[in-house]
């Protein structure tokens, strides 16, 4: 019998997840059906159920529905716990596992494949919405020297500083305070690149051995990662490499198969070419 899983959201059409899962799928040898589920605001739970009822093993999560299966859950990892936002729901002897792969994709895609170590650097994160709170407590277990959130909202990024205190130190600042400031490591986790903007950050951020990463990806270089080109950063990255390990690793929770990631980031990029 093939094993039933898919991506739910609303929007859902633009997924890339079904083409990643079922090529970690040939790899591996992994018999399984991966589709597009959508879900109107409000029905998540019924949809979910649905799915479950007519033997479906597991889902991911994508927006705007991260906190409903948070809520959905029965079992939550200590991530989903911290992140408060399940990405990879997982249906097995009765009960709900809810987890969230968001930040190790990330931590992956930078100390692995890009080999830029996080342990012992200075981090700066752009943003404070949920993108950031799904990777913050990955990154504070690689054991950053510091750790700063920026936000054109300081009371927000605030509020993250405070929720993560049990996982480590994290300052918060608001965009005007970056000034004179520099980092090992640039997080674009706003939403700014997906409309062709900037967020609004001083120069200087960037050194020679800066990592400019965005979470978002693109055919081009987003506005971000163009100015950090042109302030010479050391090294740019986008959100690809992140959403093809967040995906391995729902992959590897659901098959118990850790599949290889470098082939389909290869492809995927590609295909946006």
């Amino acid at each position: 019998m093939t094993d039933r899983y898919a991506v739910i959201g609303n929007p859902v059409s633009h997924s890339q997840s079904p083409f990643i899962h079922n090529e970690f799928a040939a790899a591996t040898g992994q018999d399984i059906a991966y589709d597009k589920l959508f879900a109107e605001l409000g029905r998540f739970n019924d949809v979910v159920a649905e799915f479950v009822a007519a033997g479906g093993k597991g889902l991911n999560i994508t927006l705007p529905f991260k906190g409903d299966a948070y809520r959905f859950a029965n079992e939550l990892t200590e991530r989903a716990r911290a992140a408060e936002a399940v990405n990879t729901l997982c249906f097995r002897d009765g009960k709900i596992y809810g987890d969230n792969t968001d930040g190790v994709g990330l931590v992956r895609d930078i100390v692995d494949n890009l080999d830029y170590p996080i342990a012992g650097a200075k981090v700066l994160i752009l943003g404070a919405g949920g993108a950031v709170r799904g990777v913050l407590e990955p990154i504070l277990a690689q054991k950053p020297a510091s750790l700063t959130i920026a936000n054109r909202t300081l009371i927000k990024a605030e509020a993250l500083a405070h929720h993560f205190a049990p996982w480590g130190k994290v300052e918060a600042i608001g965009y005007e305070q970056l000034k004179g400031r520099s980092f090992d490591i640039v997080i674009n986790a706003t939403s700014t690149s997906l409309s062709n903007e900037l967020p609004p950050i001083p120069y200087g951020l960037f050194t020679a051995r800066t990592l400019a990463y965005d979470m978002v990806y693109s055919k081009g270089l987003t506005p971000f990662l163009q100015r950090a080109q042109a302030e010479n950063a050391g090294m740019l990255a986008d959100g690809l490499g992140m959403l093809v390990e967040q995906a391995a690793e729902s992959f590897s929770i659901w098959r118990g198969v850790e599949p290889a990631t470098r082939k389909v980031t290869n492809m995927l990029r590609e295909v946006l070419a």
